[in-house]
């Protein structure tokens, strides 16, 4: 690599003729009248004021309050033994089909649990995996589908366990259910 500059030889007029030449028909730019920028107001937060309402709706519902369940809280129903719970937290169950409720608001949730699990065991799955997320798009009022899906399941009697899903599977986000076989 060459690192020292070497000095260019001046122009001559025989290369100031040919650039001249060169450059005949070059006409200068026209400036165009640059307008400013439009200001556009600040996004609305539409759909975070519909969620924010319908926790508010959904509070005030007896039907759905809120628990303060951890988020490693298992469920195992009375009359079913705790190997089974066991069972289910290492994964040694096929999970044969599962549902994910991201984006639904917490009566759609609600509905679609229920859909699910009536479908599901119609269809003779023994267990399955409800994705109900984490809850951080909650901002400060905490998870809102995660105690809801919980609730729901505790209610239902051909729900015989639950528990977090491994890491593989969504974590805290995400839970395996065991139903009753039909």
């Amino acid at each position: 690599m060459n690192t020292h500059k070497e000095k260019l030889a001046p122009l001559t007029e025989e290369d100031r003729m040919l650039f001249a030449e060169a450059c005949r028909d070059v006409r200068p730019l026209v400036a165009e009248v640059v307008q400013e920028a439009l200001s556009f107001p600040s996004p609305e937060p539409f759909q975070s004021r519909l969620e924010d309402r319908q926790v508010l709706l959904d509070s005030l519902d007896p039907g759905f309050e809120f628990d303060d369940a951890g988020e490693d809280d298992d469920y195992v129903r009375e009359g079913i033994q705790r190997s089974v719970l066991r069972k289910l937290k290492k994964g040694q169950y096929c999970v044969n089909v599962g549902l994910d409720l991201h984006g639904l608001t917490a009566p759609q949730a609600a509905q679609a649990v229920t859909d699910f699990c009536a479908e599901a065991r119609r269809k003779g799955a023994r267990c399955v995996r409800i994705v109900h997320g984490k809850g951080y798009r909650s901002s400060n009022r905490g998870p809102v589908l995660k105690p809801l899906v919980r609730r729901l399941l505790m209610r239902r009697d051909d729900v015989l366990a639950f528990c977090p899903a491994r890491a593989n599977d969504g974590g805290s986000g995400a839970l395996y259910v065991l139903l009753k076989r039909a």
